[in-house]
């Protein structure tokens, strides 16, 4: 699909995967799952998928040459799950380029600098913009300046996030080609956006289902996993804590001190628990 907006900017926009039917998925919903709360092998399947799709249906018959910018969702100090999957996203699309004669693309950062508690994967569509209206995003325009820009995420669901971001480009009058680029799309927008809830806890019910993910050597920390340790219920996350090493300990901690997550009244419990158990 190619937009354009009011300026002369160009905006075209890639699913890999289409949602038509809210309990049925062309992917495995046990692998999001495991995804959303920090598996890097699932990152890299997931973008390697997004990264072949998107040059064999789109990118390769019309690119010659520009300079490329990928920015995956924003985020202040913690990287979200899709920011891992444009890791791979790029170092596939890298290899297209370098073998057709084309330098690597580089990696931008969209700065976020408000923090939520609540899961957008609950919410309503009239929740995520009510939650999210006032969010203000920052990004280097002078590093962006005449380059194609291929924005990334995870799933869309409502569009509230792209709205966002899109007004972003706007108020930094960045008028380059852009790609908005996801993994997967709800189509019919009569489907529930809490869709995406049940896709993010497919496989995750409960704290318990965390062992088998953060037990792997691929495993990284993103913002869902901080976020759910730090608003389960205060003696289950004991129960967690005390079966962690001490180098997930203080990856917990200092994570979360990074995002601010102390600033809500809700984490401040599990998290004194945790910095009770810090080696500094």
């Amino acid at each position: 699909m190619i937009l354009k907006d009011t300026c002369e900017r160009t905006i075209e926009k890639f699913s890999a995967f289409q949602v038509s039917d809210p309990k049925k998925f062309d992917f495995p919903a046990e692998k999001y799952s495991k995804f959303k709360f920090g598996s890097n092998n699932v990152a890299g399947e997931f973008g390697n998928t997004l990264a072949d799709r998107f040059i064999n249906q789109l990118f390769k018959f019309s690119y010659d040459g520009e300079p490329i910018v990928v920015l995956p969702s924003a985020y202040s100090h913690i990287p979200t799950a899709s920011c891992y999957m444009t890791f791979h996203f790029i170092d596939k699309l890298n290899h297209f380029l370098y073998k057709n004669g084309y330098p690597p693309c580089e990696m931008g950062k969209i700065h976020r600098n408000v923090t939520y508690r609540e899961d957008y994967g609950g919410m309503t569509s009239e929740e995520r913009y009510n939650l999210i209206k006032g969010d203000k995003f920052h990004i280097d325009e002078a590093f962006l300046k005449d380059k194609i820009l291929i924005f990334i995420d995870d799933i869309k669901i409502t569009g509230t996030h792209e709205r966002i971001i899109i007004k972003m480009l706007d108020d930094y009058n960045i008028q380059n080609h852009c790609y908005m680029l996801y993994f997967a799309e709800l189509t019919d927008p009569a489907i529930c956006p809490k869709t995406e809830n049940y896709l993010n806890h497919f496989f995750v019910n409960d704290i318990s289902d965390l062992t088998s993910i953060i037990s792997q050597d691929d495993f990284k920390f993103n913002t869902r996993i901080v976020k759910y340790i730090l608003n389960c219920d205060h003696d289950i996350c004991l129960q967690f804590l005390k079966k962690q090493d001490q180098t997930f300990i203080n990856a917990l901690y200092f994570n979360a001190l990074g995002n601010e997550y102390y600033k809500f009244n809700e984490y401040k419990t599990n998290l004194l628990a945790i910095e009770k158990l810090v080696i500094v």
